[in-house]
């Protein structure tokens, strides 16, 4: 197999590495052993291991240098490191050209991002990554991948090469909140979905699966993580919502709900006596909020907001949660059901509402929300 010989890439990284290595060392994908080499000189490295594919490089490098023979992370042992320097393969492949030393994938930034994937494992509190890719690695991509992987990155180099080319050396770390979720004891997050306001993360507490909201550095919503976090205290009380774990600044932890959205859930669902008991169920929790004079909002469009769990349906998402003296969570959600779509899609599971009956049912309920009037309409579900 052949070595990377030292380019235009190769010293450019070590500029960095002369600059910012500190602490123990590891030089992924060493090559011709360039940066493990420039590293072990430096006063402040401690120790330096250098790791590639193909066992020759291990020729190349100092004797002070330890040398594992591993594809990525594959064969390094758990430990962390305070410098971690990777200049990969960032080209995208040419057809029926394959050279492991320059191509990184069909998109060019793949191997890239399964390094950053694994990286934090390996990767000391305060330590830094140092990597190097090109503008054809796709910028955008290899920044999303970052945010993916909850790091921060900051760019401290780059060179103008011919045919538009340019090449850029990041030096990224752990954010702020990946460094508070660790210390709570969370680790493997990732990022998991974004929306208008927030980003959920994932990661795992105690080997159980939970979610992270942040949120949104572009959002001009304020105060909707506290204000979640405040009304989620108050219904998980009634057993409603994703249990609460922890809280912090701008963000908060809570069980993960790993299930189906309602539409998709009654899309697949075969029974038809199951679907109308979700149904029911979620009814019933629409009507524990009323009783608590409480707006969940989005009820009348909950596709994401509804979570299937075991036969158990599951709300999510109260960031726009408010007290009223005329809550609408049961009539916003009876809308839902006799829309066009939705109820087209009740009566491909053999349930055929009756749309005037539960309209004029839910606005009998909306004039007087007490507990007979919520029985009559929960009976038009049928």
């Amino acid at each position: 197999m052949q070595i990377y010989s030292p380019k235009e890439d190769s010293y450019l990284l070590e500029k960095a590495v002369k600059k910012y290595s500190k602490g123990s060392v590891l030089d992924m994908g060493t090559g011709s052993g360039i940066q493990a080499n420039n590293a072990v000189k430096r006063k402040n490295v401690t120790k330096v291991t250098a790791t590639d594919i193909n066992k020759s490089c291990s020729k190349l490098l100092s004797k002070k240098i330890k040398f594992i023979h591993s594809n990525l992370f594959q064969k390094i042992p758990k430990q962390k490191f305070d410098t971690i320097i990777f200049n990969p393969p960032y080209l995208p492949q040419d057809k029926g050209i394959t050279d492991a030393t320059i191509y990184g994938g069909k998109k060019g930034y793949e191997i890239t991002e399964r390094f950053l994937n694994t990286c934090n494992s390996y990767l000391a509190t305060k330590g830094t990554i140092l990597l190097l890719f090109s503008s054809h690695t796709n910028k955008k991509k290899v920044d999303e991948i970052i945010e993916n992987n909850c790091f921060e990155k900051g760019e401290i180099d780059s060179k103008q090469l011919p045919m538009f080319e340019e090449l850029f050396v990041y030096k990224i770390k752990k954010s702020k909140l990946l460094l508070n979720l660790e210390n709570k004891k969370i680790t493997d997050v990732k990022k998991f979905a974004k929306g208008k306001r927030g980003i959920i993360f994932v990661g795992k507490l105690k080997n159980k699966k939970v979610a992270i909201k942040v949120k949104r550095k572009d959002s001009f919503a304020k105060g909707n993580i506290a204000n979640e976090v405040k009304w989620l205290k108050i219904l998980n009380k009634k057993n409603i919502g994703p249990k609460l774990i922890n809280k912090g600044k701008d963000y908060f932890i809570y069980e993960f709900i790993d299930g189906q959205f309602i539409s998709d859930f009654i899309n697949s669902c075969k029974n038809k006596k199951r679907v109308l008991a979700i149904i029911k169920k979620v009814m019933e929790q629409c009507r524990k909020l009323d009783k608590l004079q409480v707006n969940k909002e989005e009820m009348h469009h909950p596709y994401k907001h509804i979570i299937i769990r075991n036969n158990n349906p599951v709300m999510v998402d109260f960031e726009r949660c408010k007290k009223t003296k005329k809550p609408k969570n049961v009539t916003q959600f009876c809308q839902f059901l006799v829309s066009g779509y939705f109820l087209e899609l009740l009566r491909t599971k053999g349930i055929r509402l009756n749309r005037s009956e539960i309209l004029l049912a839910a606005k009998d309920y909306k004039r007087n929300k007490n507990d007979e009037r919520f029985s009559e309409l929960t009976k038009c579900i049928k």
